[in-house]
């Protein structure tokens, strides 16, 4: 079930909202944010919330709502699907009028939430992508905009053609910088849990920084820092941090299986503990 609201007022199906002239159908001028409903429970809602603002103002949008209104609007939507179920929250800001640049004032809005029940935990496979993230000189890193997710696409498309899930992509310069839809953690040898530090190359996600919360609270520093690629072929544990799935441990990386380890079973625990508070 598709759920939007847009221009004042509830529909269900895939809602139209744009026009041929819209700036974002052909200059791609459209930020978006992901958060969960889980049963009832939305983590960290707020804060998905205040994200699509700063993102659409970096792609010189302007959000026509509120947090406060965006979070009413997003109960009164849950509240009309079943109270188990497990949503997607979606709001996205558009570029409506403007030639090469989008008018702020007349960005548009719409709230789509739609059943998308969560992974299991039986986790998922990744290899090393041949693409990169582009630094934030080359593209609004920044934001959460979607014209970033064409080079997420085309990476992920090159790793389904290997058989693999979900590729790690490197930064400008070959280090690691996540998943291409997902944070990404690691072990190593030596039991340090590691994920790469923001470097202006992908949002270090809302739920990457609930995790490392979580789990300094359960007695486990994470360090944040450079990571080599090489490091991935002798890491313990590799994991990942994401709104979709929550955290989801990676079982085989290239041509070597991982077992699900201790921390991203801790880490999802805990996580799914916070969640319930909500």
């Amino acid at each position: 079930m598709y759920l939007t609201y847009f221009n004042g007022q509830w529909a269900e199906g895939n809602t139209p909202l744009f026009g041929a002239m819209d700036h974002s159908v052909w200059l791609g001028s459209s930020v978006f944010d992901g958060a969960r409903a889980i049963r009832g429970h939305m983590p960290d809602l707020r804060l998905h919330l205040q994200r699509v603002i700063h993102s659409a103002e970096r792609l010189g949008l302007q959000c026509p709502l509120t947090v406060d209104e965006m979070e009413s609007l997003v109960r009164e939507g849950v509240a009309q699907f079943p109270a188990d179920a497990e949503l997607y929250i979606r709001p996205l800001v558009f570029g409506s009028e403007g030639f090469l640049v989008p008018v702020a004032e007349k960005s548009g809005f719409a709230l789509t939430l739609f059943d998308a029940p969560m992974p299991t935990s039986a986790g998922f496979s990744a290899c090393l992508s041949s693409l990169r993230r582009p630094d934030a000189s080359m593209a609004p890193t920044d934001a959460k905009a979607s014209a970033l997710y064409a080079n997420s696409t085309r990476a992920i498309r090159e790793a389904q053609q290997r058989g693999f899930d979900n590729p790690v992509v490197l930064d400008s310069e070959g280090n690691v910088a996540e998943f291409a839809s997902s944070n990404l953690f690691l072990v190593t040898p030596e039991g340090k849990v590691v994920t790469p530090v923001p470097n202006g190359t992908f949002l270090a996600g809302i739920t990457r920084a609930r995790v490392i919360a979580l789990l300094a609270e359960a007695g486990v520093e994470v360090e944040q820092r450079t990571v080599k690629p090489e490091e991935l072929d002798t890491a313990l544990e590799i994991f990942n941090t994401g709104n979709y799935g929550k955290v989801l441990a990676c079982v085989r990386y290239e041509g070597r299986t991982l077992a699900p380890g201790p921390v991203a079973a801790l880490a999802r625990e805990r996580y799914f503990a916070y969640a319930e508070s909500q």
